[in-house]
This record gives structure tokens, C-alpha cells and sequence, in this order.
């Protein structure tokens, strides 16, 4: 995205520093990263910035709206719907793809996705510092989107997670974290901010209050900075727990379950921008587009694009029962552009994941950082790029 950069940072790359690079995590973190990390970051123009600002814009003015929740209310499943929400989320990313617009020949990034969820807030600003140690940055850039030092980034972290409460009462909860792809970012939380991370088949409920223990002595747990997703949990069945989730318990939440379901692909349609492909909820949509084609099918509650229909074909519509129609959704498809090429002339697609924090007290969330994937498959995910290089999650750095 800014050309001069890019050609100088692919004619000075060298396999030995990639290397160094993803050795350091190991050595710092005591973990090796278990998803593919690319060769580089993405380097983004204040041009294309402007961009996502307005993007932004366009979809926060719907999140804040007073009747967000009203709109909202049919997107909680009956039995995943968890109580003491909290008025709106302390994490929320929003994802676009690098597409080009269809009338003229600029850069624009078009919505793929949002989640009222955390990300990886550990391990993407670390990752940005370890792409500038190992490779040569340019100054004019930075991964903090704050006005930020480190420091002050991970404080502010801090501030949301724990809300005032002891270290030792707030937990990360995760389904066997150990066992987790994202495990180096607990690795990080745990190093920056002293954030135990503890399976939810360890939590110990009594008298409508949650316990953990730790070095032999239980504690309570009084907030808990949720990455449990439910669609994995219900696959779970043979973990063996004390704890419900949709039990009415003594705790708070960092990032409450249920902003997982309000701010996601169910809220897509309600949106209006440019920067905001057309969708429909299938159940609505009267007449089938003849154009399938240029369309894409999800299903609403699934996660790292599982269940989605690429080329969509009519019977792929019509398979579906029609009182399972509202949990899916009818997408413009999005026509990603090749950013740039990498060493090997391989043209490379991209999307950006921005990151914000949203404090209690605050009237709008706080965009912190981006993080980035890059493939050259037809799906962005990792899953989807397996065997290439100068794919998967990566760094992203703005012009200041």
C-alpha cells in the first residue's frame, strides 16, 4: 500500500531473519506460535487510513444507536443468552478486505466481519515490535493507533480487563488453553499484565460464586476476560464442569458473552456505507438473485469462516429448511485486490483487522492497533493457505 516501502523491505528480506523472527516468541514466550505468521507486514498509506476512519465511522454510528439491542435482541441463541449484560462491549474488531472500488481504481476496504469479542490484544502488539527489531521499519511508521507508547498500550489493556479488581480475581477463561492455536497470547497477557488463563472445566462454583485454584489455594474469581466461544463448548462434551456459563453467578465480564452474538455477521445488515457489501438475512430475501455468483453464504454463528459457501449455487439455497433460513446470511461478494507481490512474483490479497477498547465509562470504543492476514488462496484464513509462504497473520503498520 505504499509502493516505496514495500519494494525496499522485499529486496532486503532475508530467510535467516524470518527465522530469528519466529524463534524469538519461542525464546521469549516459552511457546512456538501454532498458526502461520508471514514474512511481512503490511504497510498502510494515511490515504487508504482515511478509508477505514470513515468505515468505521459508518458502522459505529449503528453500534451506538439507543435501540442497538432491540435490533439485536433476535441474534442471542434461547441457550447460550448469558446474564448481567453489561450496556456494550470492551472488545470489538472489525474486519475488511483490501478490495479495489468497482468504479474507479482506488484502494477501499470493504467489511467482511465484526465481533463484539477480543482478539489477539497480546500478541499483535508484540508481534509489531518483534517485526521492527528483526526487519528494517521505517520510523514513519507505527502499529499504535492511541498515540501510544507500549507502556501506556498495555495499561490501558489493564485498566479494561481488570476494571480495579486484584490481578489474582480476574482470570482469562478458555477451553484448555494450552491446547489453543492462540496460546502465545495468553503467553503474552500472562508476562504483560500478570493474566492467569484457566479452563472452564476448572472453574468451581459455590454458593453462586466462582473459584479457581492456584498453588494450591482457592480463589475467587470476581471478573472474568471471556475468549470461550460457544460453538466449541457445545462440541465439548466430554469436559466435565461445575460451571455454566448461562447460570446467574456473582461475576463480571470482560467482554460478555453475549456481545459475541449481537455484533457479528447478524449486524452486517443493518449497515449502509460504501464500504459495506449489500446483505441480507435469507430468510428475507424474496427473490434469489440470478447472479449467484457474485454472492456468498454464512451461517450466522460459526467462527474462522466455518460453513461458508464461497460459489454459491441455488441448490445451496434451497437445501435449506425455511425456519433454518434467518440463521444465515446472502453477501455482495467482495473481490479482493492484490496488494503487492511477493519475492517470488506471487500476487498477495490481505485483510485488516482493527482493534478497539471500549472502557465502562466511555461514550465510544478506542482504536488501538490492526492486525492483519494475507493470503493468495481464494479464503483469507490460515486454514485456507496452508503450504505457501508470505501468507497468514502478519502486522500492520500506518503511516503517521
Amino acid at each position: 500500500m505504499i509502493k516505496t516501502l514495500r519494494e525496499k523491505y522485499n529486496a532486503a528480506f532475508k530467510e535467516e531473519n524470518y527465522q530469528n523472527f519466529l524463534a524469538e516468541f519461542e525464546k521469549v514466550y516459552g511457546e512456538r506460535i501454532d498458526f502461520r505468521v508471514a514474512e511481512t507486514p503490511l504497510f498502510i498509506s494515511k490515504e487508504f487510513f482515511a478509508h477505514l476512519k470513515k468505515a468505521t465511522d459508518d458502522i459505529l454510528k449503528v453500534i451506538q444507536k439507543d435501540n442497538f439491542k432491540e435490533l439485536t435482541k433476535e441474534a442471542i441463541p434461547t441457550n447460550q443468552n448469558v446474564p448481567n449484560e453489561n450496556a456494550h462491549p470492551e472488545f470489538l474488531v472489525i474486519d475488511f478486505a483490501l478490495a479495489k472500488s468497482e468504479n474507479t481504481d482506488e484502494y477501499i476496504p470493504q467489511l467482511i466481519e465484526l465481533q463484539g469479542f477480543p482478539s489477539l490484544y497480546g500478541f499483535q502488539e508484540v508481534a509489531c515490535q518483534t517485526y521492527r527489531k528483526h526487519f528494517d521499519i521505517s520510523n514513519t511508521l507505527t502499529h499504535l493507533l492511541g498515540n501510544d507508547t507500549p507502556e501506556q498500550y498495555y495499561q490501558y489493556l489493564s485498566e479494561v480487563i481488570f476494571a480495579g479488581h486484584q490481578k489474582e480475581n480476574v482470570i482469562l477463561l478458555e477451553i484448555e488453553p494450552h491446547k489453543q492455536k492462540t496460546r502465545i497470547d495468553f503467553q503474552v497477557m500472562k508476562q504483560k499484565l500478570d493474566l492467569d488463563s484457566v479452563c472452564i472445566s476448572k472453574v468451581i462454583l459455590n454458593n453462586n460464586k466462582l473459584f479457581y485454584e492456584k498453588n494450591g489455594k482457592k480463589i475467587e474469581i470476581k471478573r472474568i476476560y471471556n475468549r470461550v466461544i460457544f460453538d466449541e463448548l457445545e462440541k465439548r462434551t466430554d469436559l466435565n464442569l461445575q460451571f455454566n456459563m448461562t447460570q446467574n453467578v456473582d461475576v463480571e465480564w470482560a467482554g460478555h458473552p453475549n456481545w459475541f452474538f449481537r455484533i457479528s455477521k447478524y449486524t452486517v445488515p443493518f449497515l449502509e456505507s460504501r464500504y459495506v457489501p449489500k446483505s441480507y438475512f435469507l430468510n428475507e430475501v424474496r427473490q434469489i438473485p440470478h447472479d449467484l455468483d457474485n454472492y456468498v453464504l454464512k451461517p450466522l454463528f460459526s467462527f474462522a469462516g466455518a460453513g461458508v459457501i464461497f460459489d454459491v449455487k441455488l441448490e445451496d439455497i434451497t437445501k435449506i429448511p425455511d425456519d433454518q433460513r434467518k440463521y444465515y446470511l446472502l453477501q455482495k461478494k467482495v473481490r479482493y485486490a492484490e496488494i503487492f507481490k511477493c519475492p517470488k512474483n506471487e500476487p498477495v490479497k490481505a485483510e485488516i483487522r482493527l482493534l478497539f477498547l471500549w472502557k465502562k465509562e466511555n461514550a465510544q470504543p478506542k482504536l488501538m492497533l490492526g492486525l492483519s492476514r494475507l493470503s493468495k488462496g481464494v479464503m483469507i484464513g490460515v486454514n485456507f493457505n496452508k503450504d505457501r509462504d508470505w501468507v497468514g497473520g502478519s502486522g500492520v503498520f500506518f503511516e503517521k
